[in-house]
């Protein structure tokens, strides 16, 4: 409900080309308690000053030099798309082709000239009532899409983090460090940009990546720790971690688990059809699962594990050449390649610390 008082506090703009009408408004006005009233004589200054004042309501005369009251309302129907702004026409015309034109034009009522007090204040009230109305629900709304944009955001956060702990903790289990999976991450967004990812796809690739060896918690530890070479029996169940991520994965309505599920399931899949668990080959193995897996050796070969030093760059890239068109897709390899100094930078940046954080926002090399 609209007080008296919130209408007294409304903004009101008068034009008219005759000084007596705006005084005369003015006046009326003014007595009645309105305290932000303003006028002009010059119809070309309205847009301007609706900019600069923000008026609740315009008294808009019709019949004016220079340009006439229909063409300000078509310059305000420009700049006022998005709000509401009720238009009183001031008239001494009575004529049916007059007022549907001014109505067409986005007037909300008229006021005829000469003006009757009583009318004055009653129709000015009522359209007021109607625009601090529109304004407040405005505000709500406007209020309302923020909150849920902020708890939206602060869920998203929530789950991001859930998820990027679990991949550590699948890291953890298999003695890597934290940072694999943050140098992978980049490592593919940087790689998906190079395959002409959507915006979009890279930022759900950079969270979906840290899922790929989440199946390893479903691994015994007998298997999983072993220092020594897996038997065959035991690699088969090793290669197990792959279906027992998508299943942990699995029927998930969010965009980013739904690529983990996928990455999990196919990033041990060769380029040549030799990989697991299905033995896909080419094309068929989705990109993302081809393009983690190329960032998920390059990191293995070049990075400390307890079981062995970094291998020199030169020698991780010979091995990374000769396996193209073998495990990896010949084509990203060369991408690849030619991304080398930004891959590099990735590793430098994100090199083996004890208590990694992986950053929630976006990646800088999304940028």
């Amino acid at each position: 409900m609209i007080t008296q008082q919130q209408c007294q506090n409304a903004t009101i703009l008068i034009v008219d080309d005759q000084m007596t009408n705006i005084l005369l408004l003015e006046s009326i006005l003014q007595n009645a308690g309105y305290m932000h009233v303003h006028s002009t004589q010059d119809p070309t200054q309205v847009v301007s000053l609706v900019k600069d004042v923000k008026p609740d309501l315009i008294c808009l005369d019709i019949r004016m030099p220079q340009i006439n009251g229909f063409q300000v309302m078509g310059q305000l129907k420009i700049i006022q798309k998005e709000t509401y702004l009720p238009i009183l026409v001031l008239t001494s015309e009575e004529d049916r082709e007059t007022r549907l034109r001014a109505l067409e034009s986005g007037a909300k009522d008229f006021l005829h000239k000469p003006f009757d007090k009583i009318e004055v204040l009653m129709r000015i009230r009522i359209l007021l009532e109607a625009s601090l109305l529109h304004k407040t629900i405005s505000e709500q709304k406007d209020s309302l899409e923020e909150t849920v944009r902020l708890r939206t955001q602060e869920l998203k956060e929530t789950q991001l983090e859930v998820v990027h702990r679990l991949a550590q903790a699948a890291e953890h289990r298999d003695n890597e460090t934290g940072s694999h999976i943050v140098r992978m991450s980049h490592y593919a967004v940087v790689i998906g940009r190079a395959c002409n990812l959507s915006e979009e796809d890279c930022d759900t690739l950079f969270h979906a990546t840290p899922m790929h060896d989440v199946g390893k918690l479903g691994i015994p530890d007998k298997i999983l720790l072993k220092p020594g070479k897996l038997d065959a029996d035991e690699w088969e169940i090793m290669q197990q971690h792959t279906v027992i991520g998508a299943q942990l994965l699995s029927n998930s309505h969010s965009p980013i688990l739904q690529m983990a599920e996928l990455i999990a399931l196919t990033h041990h899949e060769k380029w040549d059809g030799s990989g697991y668990p299905n033995k896909l080959s080419g094309e068929d193995i989705p990109l993302v699962g081809r393009i983690c897996a190329i960032a998920d050796v390059f990191d293995a070969l070049s990075s400390r594990r307890c079981y062995k030093e970094p291998w020199p760059l030169e020698k991780t890239l010979q091995e990374i050449r000769s396996l193209s068109g073998i495990h990896f897709d010949p084509r990203l390899i060369e991408m690849f390649e030619e991304l080398l100094p930004v891959i590099i930078d990735i590793q430098r940046t994100h090199s083996d610390i004890d208590t990694p954080q992986f950053n929630l926002v976006e990646s800088s090399y999304l940028a």
